[in-house]
């Protein structure tokens, strides 16, 4: 699934490891989901999308 994290990520100026603190997830993890080698859960996909004030739709697209 391919996803904009990592778009949303620079325009807000977050690191990997910033962004895997807030979610509570290790910074592997934003990696692997960034280069779509990981789809997250469906928890997880939608604390990203609130982090970054956008819907689900928005950040992944199949």
């Amino acid at each position: 699934m391919k996803n904009k994290i990592k778009a949303y990520r620079k325009r807000d100026g977050v690191s990997q490891d910033n962004l895997s603190k807030k979610l509570g997830v290790s910074r592997q993890t934003i990696n692997a989901i960034e280069n779509n080698k990981y789809d997250p859960s469906l928890e997880l996909a939608f604390k990203l999308a609130r982090l970054f004030d956008v819907t689900v739709d928005e950040l992944f697209s199949s």
